[in-house]
């Protein structure tokens, strides 16, 4: 029994280390790799190998790459069989997955070969080979007992049993509760449940986390063509998937590629890279913008203060379109809306944009006369003027709304990311548009008098 100060000693050496293994998960991503080689080994062995769990495929391939040999071993072979695909899916040199391969036990190495036939985005690429499967003509008692040895092995999950017949076909599924709720003696057949929902080995992973979504599920069995039971994927799987399709979205919709991996992580040519593109093309578009400027060159030189409200328009109907947009590609994300939506969605946002550019337009308007009536700032024709403001602010706003919902939808028919309909590239197609527009309806409102 520990004494007192022994007692005390202890707490302060589990707060030290709590405190130490917290640090490390903080600074993880800002230390070089010898640092967090020295740290991760000075780890007790417990915490060494939940903290290794804990990290991406990306950094569990970087340790495992610098560990000694003799520790590789060791640490390749605490990962389940579709987590080490994912890490030697993140190895680029041939030579370190087949050396890595080579230090699996040889079931294990079968599986994770397997796994690495799929893409890492399809269902099969994501999926656990390992699950608790039961025949049909078991009994609940047999089945319990079953049970208990196949959950001394490593599993993906206890909580579903999957019912097989001998070629392997999926035949139905039962929860490990509904198995202790069914008396002793009554056929696997009997409680299981035949209404399954699987996804084909080559679905793609959105496909995969709309089902998720959609039906609550922990798991979901993946199957063949031929309705072969290959594996299973997890909610814990799908995660992960979720984050990172979210994540290139928001990039992509943010005028860039997606960067592919941590912000901090990614080298500085590569950032460049992924950024200037979409820089590029947004700069030539805004090149129109002076073209379309130089069109009214002679409306602008009689009329300056038209310029006064040219950013404020531009950047109103910018706002509205990259609303729409955002909007539309993130309901396509989540399965909400689908191509044949299009017609429906365009209706939609063609009344939300007449009634945002209305207010706006009105907004505009009020602006115009009340700051000319305190500043006596546009002149005798400010009332003119605050109609041009205000009709246009009506327009673009609409332009804007519509452009911005109908371009996902081209994209999406076209094979393109739907994402790819960046918030500065819709913004670029109304900057350009809404000069001609504004200076269109001045012609006609101001002609014969400030025009």
């Amino acid at each position: 029994m520990r004494n007192q100060g022994d007692l005390g000693s202890y707490v302060v050496d589990v707060q030290l280390k709590e405190v130490a293994y917290a640090a490390l998960h903080n600074e993880w991503d800002e230390l070089e790799l010898d640092e967090k080689l020295k740290r991760f080994q000075a780890l007790q062995a417990a915490d060494a190998e939940e903290f290794f769990r804990e990290l991406n495929a990306q950094d569990e391939a970087e340790i495992l790459l610098a560990l000694p040999t003799r520790d590789q071993r060791l640490w390749i072979r605490t990962l389940d069989p579709d987590d080490a695909a994912d890490v030697l899916q993140e190895m680029e040199e041939e030579q370190d997955r087949h050396h890595f391969l080579e230090l699996l036990d040889e079931k294990t190495r079968n599986e994770v070969t397997a796994l690495l036939a799929y893409s890492e985005d399809q269902a099969g690429g994501l999926m656990s080979p390992r699950y608790i499967r039961l025949r049909p003509d078991m009994t609940v008692d047999e089945a319990l007992a079953y049970l208990r040895i196949q959950a001394l092995e490593q599993v993906e999950t206890i909580y579903f049993v999957y019912v097989l017949d001998p070629q392997q076909k999926l035949l139905g599924v039962l929860s490990v509760r509904r198995l202790l709720s069914s008396r002793h003696n009554q056929k696997v057949s009997e409680v299981m449940r035949t209404n399954v929902v699987t996804v084909p080995e080559d679905a793609d992973q959105e496909i995969l986390s709309r089902l998720f979504a959609e039906h609550n599920l922990l798991a979901i069995p993946v199957v063949d063509a031929d309705k072969h039971m290959k594996g299973i994927v997890t909610i814990d799987d799908i995660v992960d998937v979720v984050e990172e399709e979210a994540t290139e979205d928001i990039q992509k919709m943010g005028g860039s590629e997606a960067l592919g991996e941590s912000y901090l992580k990614i080298d500085l040519p590569t950032m460049i890279q992924k950024r200037a593109g979409w820089l590029i093309v947004l700069f030539l578009g805004e090149l129109l913008t002076a073209n379309a400027m130089g069109f009214f060159e002679d409306e602008i030189a009689r009329a300056v203060v038209l310029t006064l409200f040219l950013p404020l328009i531009i950047s109103s109907g910018g706002n509205a379109g990259s609303q729409a947009s955002t909007l539309v590609v993130r309901a396509m994300s989540l399965g909400e809306v689908r191509l044949k939506d299009w017609w429906r969605v365009i209706e939609r946002e063609a009344m939300v944009g007449l009634c945002i550019g209305i207010i706006l337009g009105i907004v505009g308007f009020i602006r115009v006369l009340a700051w000319d009536a305190a500043f006596h700032t546009y002149g005798p024709h400010s009332f003119l003027l605050g109609i041009a403001v205000g009709l246009t602010l009506v327009g673009i706003v609409l332009w804007g709304t519509i452009s911005g919902s109908v371009l996902p939808f081209v994209l999406k028919r076209a094979g393109f990311d739907p994402a790819s309909a960046s918030t500065p590239f819709v913004a670029t197609i109304v900057d350009v548009t809404g000069v001609l527009l504004y200076f269109g309806v001045a012609n006609v409102i101001l002609r014969g008098t400030l025009l």
